[in-house]
């Protein structure tokens, strides 16, 4: 084995092969660049693969919970969200001038927790921002139970559940809108980009205006898939849009990128369960859990222990690197006006950290991983 100064093992890294460099080059080839055929077979594909109707692509998982809140009209309202997520979750929200109320979590899944939701409602409510916590769905049954008896829109933040199901349902054809992440990192990773999955028509139609200025017309359509010379130039702009489309080689990478998924989170799952394994006999390790009713994507594995910052130094000295997923939002300076007390929240974001997961992690970095951690309290 070698030795420790050698070992360099990140949180995270992107995987592909040979497929995403060939499929890059035949859209540079092809001479189309930007929004085209291939965003359109990427949308078809990814809908049929998580079992929706619609799918509509965007440039980052930002730009869709961005837009997913504003065709659900939540301004002068307030959303109810997680405190625990990407900051990006509760941007949106400020995005739409609407008031982003926070929720506490659960202490087994660390996603957002149903009867806080329901203490949290008020008459401004518009909508529920669900954050599938490292790729484990939140419950989803009692949050949708809240949603229809006060007439409410649950928005899916699935950032981190590409490839996941609850109930036997993939998640993206449950909720009214689910928002995905595919930034480098993520379980199908495109460069950057996002999408909503959806099944309201209208809602649809809109999303694909917003996410090109408002133009009621993209290029793609207006070139009707001819050569250059038929291109026609007559378009409407029918309201302020933003630059949020996503473009072809984007697309070409998450075409790739999805036909692996199941690989690659099956790959995510067996790391998993080699950490539950090897780490399990640690009374001092709290290791993360899955319900039966769930097939987490396994985003990330996060264990929680009270001396993280101890045992964080002890890894990066024997070459692992960790991270600590996330710093609660109401934390922040720009948030503390929105602040309210979170004391799962409060407690469990100390003693957060994660370790590296993705497909490339070899079994011998695995075993390397768990040894050293053995070697912690040795």
């Amino acid at each position: 084995m070698p030795s420790d100064t050698m070992r360099s093992i990140p949180v995270f890294r992107p995987y592909h092969d040979e497929a995403e460099i060939q499929a890059v080059a035949e859209v540079i080839r092809s001479g189309w660049w930007g929004q085209g055929p291939k965003t359109a077979e990427f949308e078809r594909r990814f809908a049929e693969f998580v079992q929706a109707p619609l799918a509509v692509a965007v440039n980052s998982a930002t730009a869709a919970l961005h837009l997913a809140l504003k065709v659900v009209g939540v301004e002068g309202g307030e959303v109810i969200s997680p405190a625990l997520t990407f900051v990006s979750t509760n941007h949106a929200i400020l995005y739409n001038n609407a008031t982003p109320v926070f929720a506490d979590i659960e202490p087994e899944t660390l996603n957002i927790d149903p009867e806080d939701i329901a203490r949290k409602m008020t008459p401004r409510t518009r909508a529920i921002l669900v954050v599938h916590y490292g790729g484990h769905p939140a419950d989803l049954d009692a949050i949708h139970a809240l949603a229809k008896a006060h007439n409410l829109t649950v928005i899916e933040d699935a950032a981190h559940a590409a490839g996941a199901s609850y109930h036997g349902k993939p998640i993206g054809s449950i909720s009214p809108l689910t928002c995905f992440s595919f930034h480098p990192v993520k379980n199908l990773a495109t460069g950057d980009g996002g999408m909503i999955t959806l099944q309201n028509e209208d809602w649809a139609a809109r999303l694909r205006r917003l996410r090109w200025v408002g133009i009621n017309k993209d290029t793609w359509v207006r070139s009707a898939g001819k050569d250059t010379s038929q291109y026609s130039w007559q378009y409407d702009v029918e309201e302020l849009g933003y630059k949020y489309h996503t473009n072809d080689i984007n697309a070409a990478i998450g075409l790739v990128q999805l036909e692996r998924l199941p690989q690659t989170n099956a790959r995510r799952r067996q790391i998993a369960a080699m950490y539950d394994e090897g780490l399990g006999d640690l009374p001092w390790l709290q290791l993360p859990v899955v319900r039966d009713d769930v097939v987490s994507a396994r985003h990330n594995y996060v264990v929680r222990l009270d001396e993280r910052e101890r045992l964080a130094a002890w890894l990066r000295d024997h070459g692992i690197a960790t991270g600590m997923h996330y710093i609660p939002n109401h934390l922040y300076t720009m948030y503390r006006r929105y602040a309210t007390p979170l004391p799962v929240t409060e407690r469990e974001w100390k003693r957060l950290l994660t370790l590296p997961l993705f497909p490339g992690l070899t079994d011998d970095e695995v075993a390397y991983i768990i040894e050293t951690i053995h070697n912690y309290h040795a």
